[in-house]
């Protein structure tokens, strides 16, 4: 059975936030100005149990569930986030199991996440000039050169690695070329992200949005044309492309061009509320039936209930210059 939603677009992605905390202060996502010490952060007995997190994705795997995505906040802030890798894969060994990450603990943690079962790792790395990046993630306590020990760490453990790297004008595009050609020289995927308007806390201007057709003339002008990825999939939201050296570059470009037409995404919010867009403005609660033991199968329902009524297509709206409810964080839903 493959859950479809309005638009006939499947159910293949999951996106589970294990915590609302981070030890960064992003500007583009958690700025310090409302994420400062004063910020009440989730109280631990409202996040969801592992065993809660795995009976989500139990229900699901029937339903034709592809792809877990572990998110935060920062995920490895979680207690021994191992664990949860080690019983998802127990649930659904099929499952492609990944994680994105600022990469600050990731040299602390690669080995033991990929003995679990975790198949990738995505880190978020915005620049490598030290100003530059502690401007971008507003941290003194982590340096650039602490997230690249995390990729080796992460590559060495046998884990697949791609960098997502946020482009805001005014701020890091003297970065696009040093990072692709850092990521070149580790053969690490580099995919740049357009600066979107999630949640309501970042000060989204589009004036500061450098579009990934401004980037990608950056980067043909360096490396030379880039071939579109053979085996790109519909559903991704990156287009892939590649160098004639076999480099890959992909475009995340949300806000120029919207891909919600091929969305087979769904996010779980740390404290158990399903979300079916980055852009919700409410989510549905499934803590609560957890909580009241659900079998998967009632879990199963609850979700199918939510995801074949489900018409979202926020990016398509907004490039229509639509008017749109607030938007929950992405701090509390993850990517």
């Amino acid at each position: 059975m493959t859950l479809r939603d309005r638009f006939q677009r499947p159910l293949r992605d999951l996106r589970i936030s294990v915590t609302d905390r981070c030890n960064f202060r992003c500007t583009y996502c958690m700025p310090r100005e409302h994420f400062g010490s004063e910020h009440a952060f989730l109280p631990r007995s409202d996040l969801l149990t592992y065993e809660e997190i795995v009976t989500v994705v139990k229900s699901l795997v029937p339903a034709g569930l592809e792809k877990v995505r572990l998110t935060g906040g920062e995920p490895l802030l979680r207690s021994d986030i191992a664990a949860l890798v080690r019983l998802l894969k127990e649930a659904g060994p099929h499952i492609d199991l990944a994680m994105t990450t600022n990469g600050a603990l990731l040299s602390n943690h690669a080995q033991e996440l990929a003995d679990a079962g975790l198949n990738r790792v995505t880190v978020s790395l915005d620049a490598l000039n030290p100003t530059t990046f502690a401007t971008m993630a507003d941290t003194t306590k982590t340096t650039p050169e602490t997230v690249l020990e995390g990729l080796e760490s992460a590559k060495k453990a046998g884990l697949v690695v791609k960098v997502n790297t946020v482009v805001r004008r005014g701020v890091n595009e003297n970065e696009i070329l040093p990072l692709a050609e850092a990521c070149s020289g580790l053969g690490v995927p580099l995919r740049f992200v357009e600066f979107m308007d999630v949640g309501n806390t970042n000060a989204w201007q589009l004036e500061e949005v450098v579009s990934g057709a401004e980037v990608r003339a950056v980067i043909e002008g360096r490396f030379g044309p880039l071939t579109p990825h053979k085996g790109q999939k519909v559903h991704e939201v990156a287009r892939r492309f590649a160098t004639a050296e076999g480099q890959e570059f992909g475009f995340i470009n949300s806000v120029t061009q919207p891909f919600c037409g091929d969305c087979s995404r769904a996010r779980l919010s740390a404290n158990g509320s399903l979300y079916t867009c980055l852009f919700s403005s409410k989510g549905h609660d499934l803590k609560g039936l957890l909580r009241m033991q659900a079998t998967t199968d009632e879990v199963q329902a609850a979700i199918k209930s939510l995801w074949t009524d489900r018409n979202d297509q926020y990016s398509v709206e907004r490039h229509q210059h639509q008017d749109v409810a607030t938007k929950v964080e992405m701090s509390f839903i993850g990517g």
